[in-house]
C-alpha cells in the first residue's frame, strides 16, 4: 500500500461492529463457569443477559452501567467513532435510562495508523456524546493489533420506571424501532460491493440514537425492553422470550428490512457471525418451510446499533408507535405478538 492511499478500516479487522461479539452459544459456556451473587441493590446484572447493569442509590434513583466496544464496522474513522459510540449509549435507552456520562475506550495500532486518524475516531463518538448531552469525562487507551472504540457509559433511572428484558406477558405486541439489515451491509462494504446509497443507510441507522426509550420507562404498559445488537433479532428476542417464560410469534412479513441489504441478502453477501448465531440459538426458532436463506439469515443478523425491542400491552401499541415516530423512527412497527409457549415461531 502507497502513503499516498489511505487505510481501510475494516482490513484491518478480522470482524467489524457487533458482528465481532462472541458466538452465542461459546459465550453461554463461558458465563456457566462464572459464579456470580447479587446483592439486593442490584436490580439487574448478568443473570439474563440484560443490556447494563442497574444498582439502587435511593429509592428515587438508580445508576445504569454498560460498556461495548468493537472494532471498525466502517473505514471512515470519523464515521466509525460515531457508531460505536451510538451502539455503546443504546444499552442505557434500552433500560429505559437517561445517559450521564462516558468513557472513552480506545484499542489503537499505534504504528500502523495515522494520529489523525485515531483522532477522528474519537471526534466522532464525542460528536455523538454530544448529541446525547453527554460529556465524555475520561477513559483509557492501549496499543493493539486491530483498532478498537468503544465507551463506557453510565446513566439514571427511576428504580420503579426500570426496564428489563424478562417482563413480557402473554397477550403483548413485539415492537421494533429500527429495520434490519446492518450486518448485511457492512459485509457488503467488506467486499466493497456496497453503493454511496447502501452506505448512506447503512450510517442513518447505526448513528441514530434510541432515544425513545427514556420515554419508554414512564409507560407502564411497556413490559419488557431491549435493543438488537450482535445475536440479531431472533437472538435478542429470544433472551426477552427466556426471561419471561413465554413464546415470541414473529410475522416476517411486518418486520422491518432496509431494502438494500434485502437485495445482497439474496446474492449471498452476509456476516459469518449470522450463520454462528444460528448454530447458538437455531434449536430454538421454529421457521415455515417456505422461508427462504436470505430471510433465516436477516433474522440472525448481527445489528451494529440496532433497533429497540420491547413488548407491551396492546393498549400502549399505539402511543409507543406514536412516540418512535415523533422521534424520527419512521421505520418503527409491530412484528409480532408475545404467546404461551417457548422459544420463537415465525410465520411468512
Amino acid at each position: 500500500m502507497s502513503q499516498s492511499e489511505p487505510i481501510r478500516l475494516s482490513s484491518l479487522a478480522h470482524g467489524g461492529g457487533c458482528g465481532c461479539k462472541i458466538a452465542p452459544g461459546v459465550l453461554s459456556d463461558i458465563l456457566k463457569s462464572v459464579p456470580f451473587r447479587l446483592p439486593d441493590q442490584l436490580l439487574a446484572g448478568n443473570e439474563n443477559n440484560e443490556d447494563a447493569a442497574v444498582y439502587r442509590l435511593n429509592s428515587e434513583q438508580a445508576i445504569i452501567a454498560t460498556t461495548d466496544f468493537f472494532t471498525p464496522i466502517v473505514d471512515d474513522p470519523y464515521d466509525f467513532g460515531r457508531i460505536a459510540a451510538t451502539n455503546a449509549i443504546s444499552d442505557v435507552y434500552a433500560m429505559g435510562g437517561q445517559p450521564i456520562f462516558a468513557l472513552a475506550l480506545l484499542g489503537m495500532p499505534i504504528n500502523v495508523l495515522p494520529l489523525d486518524v485515531i483522532r477522528k475516531i474519537t471526534e466522532g463518538g464525542q460528536s455523538v456524546c454530544a448529541q446525547a448531552g453527554i460529556p465524555i469525562a475520561g477513559g483509557h487507551s492501549i496499543d493493539t493489533v486491530e483498532p478498537i472504540y468503544g465507551l463506557v457509559v453510565l446513566g439514571l433511572v427511576h428504580p420503579d420506571k426500570l426496564k428489563r428484558n424478562n417482563g413480557a406477558k402473554v397477550g403483548d405486541s413485539l415492537i421494533l424501532g429500527k429495520p434490519l439489515g446492518v450486518g448485511v451491509l457492512s459485509a457488503a462494504l467488506k467486499q466493497q460491493k456496497l453503493s454511496a446509497e447502501g452506505y448512506a443507510a447503512m450510517l442513518r441507522y447505526t448513528t441514530m440514537l434510541n432515544t425513545p426509550g427514556i420515554a419508554l420507562s414512564n409507560m407502564a404498559g411497556v413490559h419488557a425492553l431491549t435493543d438488537v445488537t450482535g445475536f440479531g433479532l431472533a437472538g435478542h428476542l429470544l433472551e426477552m422470550c427466556r426471561g419471561a417464560g413465554v413464546q415470541g410469534r414473529v410475522n416476517w412479513s411486518d418486520v422491518p428490512l432496509i431494502p438494500q441489504a434485502v437485495e445482497f441478502a439474496k446474492q449471498k453477501v452476509v456476516t459469518g457471525a449470522s450463520g454462528r448465531n444460528w448454530q447458538g440459538y437455531g434449536a430454538e426458532v421454529s421457521l415455515p418451510d417456505a422461508m427462504q436463506d436470505w430471510q433465516k439469515n436477516l433474522l440472525t443478523d448481527p445489528q451494529t446499533s440496532g433497533g429497540l425491542l420491547l413488548a407491551c400491552s396492546p393498549d400502549a401499541e399505539s402511543e409507543v408507535l406514536r412516540l418512535f415516530k415523533e422521534q424520527g423512527f419512521e421505520d418503527a412497527r409491530k412484528i409480532g405478538s408475545v404467546v404461551e409457549g417457548r422459544g420463537i415461531a415465525v410465520n411468512l
